[in-house]
């Protein structure tokens, strides 16, 4: 498998080194989150950055709220190259790329300032080259959402409270193996369905950022605020391959430029914001309990001896950083 990783590699710098020429472009850019939220509105504002820069020659159009279909369908849309862009969640690759499963080791990061610093090294960053071999794509740069959360329901003082609860997660192996960690039961659902599923209880409880949580008024349906910061939520900015190949250096540095700034400014937001939007629920009608990793027992322990069989490099890399960047 690696030798055919690294064959499916080389073909694809070979292919991207073919670059066509330079010709105006609509492109398409996906993604899941809604209008409002902070990557929707960051896709946009790096459209209007490219068709500026490109003297009206590139436009942008963002398809958000999964109007595309979710990550997996995107991504199968950008191999082919019908989808030209994406702002996808690290999750969705690691579902394809183990080693990207390392960036969701509980307690990596302290808070998102040490999170975003963490993505912008070097050593994160260098993890995009494997994208063009194993999943088609070329990384332009990092993203992210806040640290996760658990908003939830009952009397939940410690990890036994969330034993056998129907926790909502985005769906991918690192998050799967913490919340079974846990004992939890891990509910996957997209995030259009959430609300409902809340609010008739089909869950108990969900895994969030701060940021959706205020957005989306989950708060209206749960009574336990969990300010745990157990996991950051890194995004990554991605063209298709094959749409890659046939644009000229020109343009791909125009695309690398403004998608990269458009990436940056996500992660100051939520530098900016995290601590804004917890304290917006602090106020809520809920009990909020701030949590760290002692609150979740053996759980923590649990993935960490997973993890070190399945991306052991990887892990050992951002620990490194993690360590580094720690103020």
């Amino acid at each position: 498998m690696k030798h055919f990783n690294a064959l499916m590699a080389s073909a694809a710098i070979a292919v991207t080194g073919m670059a066509g020429a330079a010709q105006a472009n609509d492109f398409r850019l996906g993604l899941i989150t809604p209008p409002p939220h902070v990557w929707t509105l960051a896709a946009e504002d790096f459209g209007a950055a490219l068709n500026e820069a490109s003297g009206g020659e590139h436009t942008v159009t963002v398809f958000p709220a999964q109007q595309l279909g979710n990550e997996a369908d995107m991504l199968q849309q950008l191999q082919s190259g019908a989808l030209d862009m994406a702002f996808m969640t690290v999750a969705e690759v690691s579902n394809r790329a183990t080693d990207f499963g390392a960036f969701y080791q509980p307690f990596l990061a302290d808070d998102m300032a040490h999170a975003a610093a963490i993505l912008r090294s070097d050593e994160a960053r260098a993890m995009l080259d494997q994208l063009p071999g194993t999943l088609g794509v070329v990384g332009i740069g990092f993203g992210s959402a806040g640290m996760r959360q658990i908003l939830t329901n009952g009397d939940v003082t410690d990890a036994a409270g969330l034993s056998g609860q129907k926790i909502r997660i985005t769906p991918f192996e690192a998050n799967l193996d913490f919340y079974n960690a846990l004992g939890a039961a891990p509910t996957p659902m997209p995030l259009p369905a959430v609300f409902d599923a809340l609010a008739n209880g089909q869950v108990d409880g969900i895994d969030m950022d701060a940021e959706l949580i205020v957005l989306q008024s989950y708060h209206e349906h749960a009574d336990t605020m969990l300010r745990t910061n157990h996991m950051m939520f890194p995004m990554v900015g991605v063209v298709s391959a094959r749409v890659w190949a046939g644009l000229s250096e020109e343009d791909r540095a125009l695309i690398t430029e403004h998608m990269s700034a458009a990436l940056d400014g996500v992660l100051d937001t939520y530098v900016e914001r995290d601590d804004v939007w917890q304290e917006e629920i602090r106020a809520f009608d809920v009990t909020y309990i701030d949590a760290g990793r002692d609150f979740f027992g053996d759980a923590v322990a649990e993935w960490e001896a997973i993890w070190e069989e399945r991306a052991p490099e990887a892990l050992e890399t951002l620990r490194g950083v993690a360590d580094a960047t720690r103020q």
